[in-house]
């Protein structure tokens, strides 16, 4: 808990200028002006603490006012100059302590010792891309490779931090922020606008969500459906469909959905098979989709497909949102167009009520009404900061909320046709406010390869550091999504992939955004045996999983957790390849290709391996991980841990 005496107040003037390419954002900060504060006056008032910050002079250039209520504390800047736009906040740290949150991190967990920028974008980006990153990551020489972390990006941002002496800090801001966390006994908090934090404190990682989500939001429950099965990505029209349903039904697979993301159309560009972005079905892929829909809903699986906030240019849905003034405008006043991959595209400006409501009917009319039960709603990352908005607003002060409100649309449409127990989206960027909005995130676009900052490794800090925001309900697509050059995916990816969605809230299938240059789930017997060995472990899970989502729904507890959140152990501070799912069950997947066994920290309890049987009291163990077993322990002292361990035992037997 900050010291309010210890507090070092600096204010300045700058400004800043950013540049996107692609989602990915250059940004460049000009200080004119910086000066530290002193605090010249601090007392009590009837509602808390008053402190009055001033020059070296003595000159009152600060008010902020501070209220302690129990663990937690607000601190908000009531006054200050008109003309000063730039703040620092700075107080003393655990030179010891880890650092989660803050941003959905992919290659490392613990935040200590860097500088975070709170600033939504494209986690995939141009600017990334150089020679020795194809050589050492995309062409798979060097897995382990990664980047500084100051170049890195994420979809999900949020000011807000988890540290691992059990207190959280929120900062109340939509502007580009900064959170340094590189000096060892020193937290310092840059913004862009006049800051208003809250800290509060607990006893437990637990007691801590709970106290979190009571400010930020807490996701719901999911449909019961959604455990049944896998949800298999399929593309390239309804008899392509039929016959991958009836492939895998004829394989024992338990089938609980279809997610045909170009259910409104394709286009094949340089990067791939791509959706065509206008949100009414393609005929001509899929004839008669609606009675197909229902046809397939007989047989228990569910059709899910795919938007998000963009329009294709060259499509009757964009006409109509041209003609009515609904897309974002330039400083010109034409619609603006950003590139996505290798085409332009037009974005619904959210803060326009007539758009919103336009794009929320589309929702209900040509999806909610069609027959989805689901679908992936893509972006959010992706506002100009020199856009021009129907609301007049400042765009540097709107980019960072465009992913909340996308997700609340989302959110609105379901809850109008009155479908919120049955319908869920998933959503990928996100910022304050989108918790409360989307009932499930995916990781995104990560790489179909063996790499710790891109690919099946990364699922695993991207999901914790997701849950210590508070978001505690994620998964990803199994397999990965990108291809970039002679990257491809192969079979003992897509296996351990599946292994490892087995044993989180949603196993979906994803073919990549160049199909036919990736191994898919039916491109082998072995793959399709696999698939429904894995299938069968998530669906035992059920019941297990359903107590996992109602914990996050009621509590905000999530999911998917890391070590520490139960274990007070150094190691389990710093583990990042291993995961508790829910409160029993660890495991540890395996990230490294061709590897048969895999080195396990297990924290002191007592855990039984559910394939073997044999049990283990806490340390580093080298463990068997042969395909169809990757390693999972469960806490002996779990209530659900015979019924568990029989339902997983049985699962592998059926293969």
């Amino acid at each position: 808990m900050i010291e309010l005496e210890k507090l070092q107040v600096f204010i300045g003037i700058g400004e800043s200028a950013f540049t996107m390419k692609r989602g990915s954002f250059q940004y460049k900060e000009t200080i004119h002006k910086k000066e530290q504060l002193h605090l010249l006056k601090m007392e009590e008032d009837e509602d808390g603490v008053l402190l009055q910050y001033g020059d070296a002079q003595g000159k009152l250039c600060a008010v902020f006012h501070a209220n302690r209520q129990g663990d937690k504390l607000t601190l908000e800047c009531t006054n200050a100059p008109t003309e000063v736009n730039r703040y620092w906040l700075s107080f003393p740290a655990d030179p010891q302590e880890k650092i989660y949150g803050c941003t959905e991190s992919y290659a490392k967990l613990n935040l200590k010792n860097e500088k975070v920028r709170i600033w939504v974008a494209e986690h995939q980006n141009a600017k990334r891309i150089t020679k020795k990153i194809l050589k050492n990551t995309f062409f798979g020489k060097h897995p382990d490779h990664t980047l500084p972390f100051d170049q890195y990006e994420s979809y999900y941002t949020q000011p807000t931090y988890v540290s691992s002496n059990c207190f959280y800090v929120h900062a109340f801001t939509t502007g580009y922020a900064e959170f340094d966390f590189t000096e060892p006994d020193k937290t310092t908090l840059f913004f862009t606008e006049q800051p208003s934090l809250q800290i509060e404190e607990a006893s437990s990682f637990a007691q801590l969500s709970v106290k979190l989500s009571t400010l930020l939001g807490r996701q719901k429950e999911l449909p019961d459906w959604l455990y049944d099965g896998v949800i298999l990505g399929i593309q390239q029209g309804t008899p392509v469909v039929d016959a991958r349903i009836k492939e895998a039904l004829n394989n024992g697979i338990k089938v609980n959905g279809v997610w045909c993301q170009d259910w409104s159309g394709c286009r094949k560009t340089k990067f791939g098979y791509q959706v065509m972005w206008n949100w009414e079905v393609d005929e001509e892929l899929y004839p008669d989709l609606k009675e197909k829909i229902a046809a397939w809903r007989k047989q228990g699986i569910r059709f899910l497909g795919y938007i998000n906030p963009f329009l294709a240019i060259e499509k009757n849905l964009y006409q109509e949102a041209h003609a009515n003034g609904y897309c974002v405008k330039d400083i010109h006043g034409e619609d603006y167009l950003v590139t996505i991959t290798t085409f332009p595209a037009a974005m619904i400006d959210f803060t326009n009520p007539d758009a919103y409501a336009w794009y929320k009917e589309k929702i209900q009319t040509n999806m909610i009404d069609l027959g989805m039960s689901g679908w992936m709603a893509d972006f959010g990352e992706y506002l100009p900061t020199d856009a021009v908005l129907y609301n007049q607003q400042d765009p540097m002060q709107v980019h960072n909320t465009w992913p909340a409100l996308w997700a609340k649309l989302n959110q609105e449409a379901i809850a109008e046709r009155g479908k919120q127990d049955e319908i869920f989206f998933f959503t990928r960027a996100g910022y304050t406010g989108t918790i409360a909005a989307s009932p499930m995130m995916w990781t995104g676009d990560q790489h179909v390869d063996w790499s710790k900052d891109d690919g099946i490794p990364s699922v695993i800090p991207a999901s914790l550091s997701l849950s210590m925001m508070g978001c505690g309900i994620s998964h990803s697509d199994i397999g990965g999504y990108t291809t970039i050059m002679n990257m491809t995916r192969g079979e003992e990816l897509l296996m351990r992939w599946e292994e490892m969605n087995a044993f989180s809230p949603l196993m979906r299938c994803h073919e990549g955004n160049q199909p036919i240059k990736n191994v898919q789930y039916n491109s082998s017997p072995e793959l399709l045996n696999h698939l429904r060995l894995c299938t069968n472990m998530h669906v035992c899970l059920k019941d297990y999983l359903k107590q996992c989502v109602q914990e996050t729904a009621e509590q905000g507890i999530p999911v998917m957790r890391p070590l520490f959140y139960h274990y007070n152990e150094a190691p389990a501070y710093t583990e990042e390849s291993e995961y508790l799912l829910g409160r029993d069950l660890l495991c540890a997947p395996v990230l490294k290709e061709k590897a048969t066994q895999r080195s396990v920290y297990l924290p002191k309890d007592t855990w039984i391996h559910v394939w073997s049987g044999k049990e283990y009291t806490g340390g580093t163990f080298l463990v068997d991980a042969l395909l169809g077993q990757p390693p999972v322990f469960l806490r002996k002292a779990s209530d659900a841990a015979p019924a568990v361990l029989q339902s997983l035992k049985q699962a592998v037997e059926e293969r």
